[in-house]
């Protein structure tokens, strides 16, 4: 696919954790077709729109993705007893039964190479973060640690994750975990442009270390902004839509 300008690159821009209005345990107010938009604008050729606790089945959203150039990966991010795990190119089927990470190493037995999973904001406090000593515990469930696009300056909780990816050799992870359509575009990661791409042509070059992470500091003005989202713009939605589930906050 083209980048925004229309030229094609060499490297394939990927982001794996994004969410949309369709996600029934969040408040959003952007549509699968308008992430869709912004990718093809902004050169993002592989995503994943991952609900929380539920896999993005919508097949005319898969369509249009693959008419537009994007591989649009079927994913989830599921929450088992209190930790968060995102699981790429899974069924609804596979993941329904998930329950805890026993599960999931059952799952990538099962599965192999063709699915790939990763621990999501493991050291933030928001959130189903993991947390570094069940992470380490579990670190066997995990093919990469997201690097949180939420820092800046000494409040960088993606110190500990850096740290534990190094120590474990597991590759790091750029992702927007975008909840808001603006977030969406500045926070991915590379890799070469393999010649074909499909889901696990894009995990091989992961599990590679081939994976280059852009994900720049967030300004002032976007701090101020993702703390009035959370705390004010987000739960009044949730209230309007009639939600009794807390959300699962991410910028």
């Amino acid at each position: 696919m083209p980048s925004g300008n229309g030229a094609r690159t060499e490297q394939l821009k990927l982001d794996l954790h994004i969410h949309t209005l369709d996600d029934e345990k969040d408040a959003l107010d952007y549509t699968a077709h308008q992430l869709l938009e912004r990718a093809q604008a902004v050169g993002i050729e592989v995503l994943a729109i991952t609900l929380h606790d539920a896999v993005f089945s919508r097949r005319e959203v898969f369509e249009d993705a693959a008419s537009m150039g994007i591989l649009l990966i079927p994913a989830a991010e599921m929450r088992l007893r209190g930790a968060d795990v995102v699981l790429l190119n899974v069924t609804a089927e596979e993941v329904a039964p998930l329950r805890d990470f026993e599960d999931v190493r059952q799952l990538r037995a099962k599965r192999g190479d063709s699915i790939f999973t990763f621990a999501p904001h493991p050291f933030y406090v928001m959130g189903g973060s993991i947390g570094g000593r069940r992470l380490e515990e579990n670190i066997d469930c995990f093919d990469a640690i997201e690097i949180c696009h939420f820092h800046k300056g000494i409040f960088d909780r993606n110190r500990p994750a850096r740290e534990v990816g190094a120590r474990y050799g597991k590759p790091l992870l750029a992702t927007s975990d975008a909840h808001r359509l603006n977030a969406f575009g500045a926070h991915y990661t590379s890799i070469p442009r393999p010649a074909e791409v499909t889901p696990e042509s894009v995990f091989a070059a992961l599990r590679g270390g081939l994976g280059e992470l852009t994900s720049p500091p967030c300004s002032f003005a976007n701090l101020i902004s993702t703390f009035f989202f959370l705390f004010v713009i987000h739960p009044i939605r949730q209230r309007q839509r009639g939600s009794s589930t807390p959300a699962h906050a991410h910028a």
